[in-house]
């Protein structure tokens, strides 16, 4: 047995190590703030044996309801040190909605940037015991109590890191748990598919509370490279950026590289600096994609995944030919399309996407009934993620996407789940039946659209029952447009035939 220590390590020790020998490197950028490795590695530091000192560490979660800043950065990286595991939250969702998750995920402290602490009030006030950590008012002070040294504390590989919820809803959504030793994980893999080394220049423009810009944070993390924050998504802004900052790598949805190429004479800012681009959150379609590689270059890289770990990549190198595809699993990952009947499919056959690898989740939070519902196992014996996305395999192995097995709508990059929107329209006692479906958008990809069996005599007009929705509805789950309809179609076993509403309204175009 060898004298030497060779486990692994995790990205606290990581990090630490960056700090050691990336000292004067700069790690963040944000504004006006800049940060190096040296500070940044005691900034976060500050935070983590502050937090340990208020009994948060190894078995706490904290909220983190934050937007894009520094604070936010430092805060995910602090609560990894301590121990504890972060839960970044959708800033979109409704104040129920948010504190569902934040009961969900059984929160000590939550961390909240100053234009969010208000809508914590009440969460506040029927949780006493609770510590509010406010990045504009008490956040410095609370992080001045902690020493910059090194957290002693013992994280093991399976300890939870943070935990993700797969919608910001009115129901009650599932928490993602993600492990040290499974972000490590992802870290390298995807550093690996996506281009990223020490020399890496990320812009963040989406929040960070989004597995999309987990991507991006934890592979620059892990290489030592520089993360470029922007508090919001602004076009002219981020061309700006990649052209004074020398930007190299970014992680967006297609909508957003719609709108770099619609800025007036983009042409005009030199972009020559990008090496990799990741596009995710909903399909990239040819068109777009082609634009995108014809001003970037061979750059474009299509990730079809899942917060749940379910990866597959589209080299740029790869994608002639080819654009509609979303590519081949992750390096060390395995990918099976599976029947109706459980039963592998044959090649070029539709079938739902399944998964295997180390970067899968171990389960939702609290749910094991969920876990359970979301794996499949194969005639050996292996247990594998199902995705709920029906997909079919070319000759070559590339994966192509062929239709959503669940009714989740992409909108923006967004998941949005109609059954929750459903919910809510339903209790409307002008409103006989209810469908949402997910339509045709120029400028979301996809938009929600309810398609309405009115009550006889209501008097109201679609414009009526848009409205009152909408003022119920989380920020992103709010309806395009609402459809009249006698009666919705139906199977022999009453279930909606949402398919059918699609073939009808999916392709109008609502904006």
């Amino acid at each position: 047995m060898s004298p030497f220590d060779t486990t692994a390590p995790l990205l606290p020790e990581i990090l630490a190590l960056h700090g050691k020998w990336r000292g004067k490197k700069t790690a963040l950028i944000s504004g006006d703030k800049r940060l190096s490795w040296a500070e940044f590695e005691a900034e976060t530091n500050r935070l983590a044996n502050a937090l340990i000192s208020a009994g948060i560490s190894r078995g706490s979660s904290v909220g983190v309801v934050m937007t894009n800043s520094t604070e936010m950065v430092e805060s995910l990286v602090g609560i990894m040190k301590s121990g504890a595991s972060s839960v970044p939250i959708n800033l979109s969702v409704t104040d129920e909605a948010l504190y569902a998750m934040l009961d969900d995920a059984g929160v000590s402290a939550v961390i909240a940037t100053d234009d969010q602490v208000g809508r914590l009030a009440g969460y506040k006030a029927t949780h006493p015991s609770l510590k509010l950590i406010a990045a504009d008012g008490n956040y410095d002070a609370f992080k001045a109590e902690g020493s910059a040294e090194k957290p002693y504390v013992a994280i093991e590989p399976n300890d939870p890191l943070n935990v993700i919820y797969s919608s910001g809803t009115t129901g009650m959504p599932k928490g993602i748990l993600h492990t040290h030793a499974g972000r490590r994980d992802w870290a390298y893999d995807l550093a690996i598919a996506l281009r990223y080394n020490c020399s890496a220049r990320t812009l963040f423009t989406i929040g960070l509370y989004s597995n999309i810009s987990w991507v991006g944070m934890v592979t620059t993390l892990l290489a030592g490279g520089t993360m470029v924050i922007h508090s919001k998504f602004d076009a002219e802004e981020a061309l700006k950026t990649i052209e004074r900052e020398r930007i190299t790598n970014m992680a967006m949805v297609p909508i957003q590289y719609q709108r770099l190429l619609e800025v007036e004479n983009h042409e005009r800012f030199d972009l020559t600096s990008i090496q990799a681009v990741m596009s995710c959150g909903s399909p990239l379609h040819a068109d777009l994609k082609a634009a995108l590689i014809d001003r970037l270059g061979p750059t474009v890289i299509e990730l079809y995944g899942l917060t749940e770990g379910i990866i597959t990549t589209l080299e740029p190198e790869e994608a002639e030919g080819r654009l509609a595809s979303v590519g081949k699993p992750l390096i060390g990952t395995d990918i099976k399309i599976v029947g109706d009947d459980d039963r592998e499919v044959a090649q070029g056959m539709p079938g739902e996407i399944c998964g295997a690898g180390r970067i899968v989740m171990p389960g939702y939070l609290n749910r094991p009934d969920a876990t359970a519902d979301s794996t499949w196992i194969d005639p050996d014996g292996k247990a594998w993620l199902r995705t709920g996305d029906i997909g079919q395999l070319d000759e070559e192995g590339y994966l192509y996407i062929v239709d959503r097995k669940k009714d989740m709508i992409l909108s923006g990059g967004q998941n949005i789940y109609p059954q929750d929107i459903e919910a809510v329209l339903i209790t409307n006692p002008d409103i006989n039946d209810v469908a949402v479906i997910g339509a045709k958008s120029s400028r979301w990809g996809e938009t929600p659209v309810a398609i309405i069996v009115p009550e006889k005599g209501c008097g109201l007009g679609p414009e009526d029952f848009k409205a009152w929705a909408n003022g119920r509805l989380g920020k992103q789950q709010r309806i395009a447009a609402v459809e009249f309809i006698d009666a919705l179609p139906r199977n022999p076993n009453g279930k909606i035939l949402k398919r059918d509403l699609r073939t009808i309204y999916g392709d109008k175009d609502y904006g």
